[in-house]
């Protein structure tokens, strides 16, 4: 099955956090996503280990990765 249209697709994880980081910064993340690992002591290797265990959460980052995709 092809996923051309998908804008997710051959995305890492830590790929789209490190893009979202570089768009956004720590700050905005936890301005538009509500969650402790933004907000309290942010660093990549803990908001992943967080992301990979809830998938709400991933899910939300890859929402607003799509739409930070969609408005450039």
């Amino acid at each position: 099955m092809e996923q051309k249209n998908n804008p997710l697709h051959g995305k890492t994880l830590q790929l789209i956090l490190e893009e979202l980081l570089a768009h956004y910064r720590w700050d905005g993340l936890a301005y538009h996503i509500d969650i402790n690992c933004f907000k309290s002591n942010p660093s990549i290797n803990s908001s992943l280990k967080f992301l990979r265990k809830t998938p709400w959460a991933r899910k939300k980052v890859e929402d607003l990765y799509v739409q930070m995709l969609e408005n450039q």
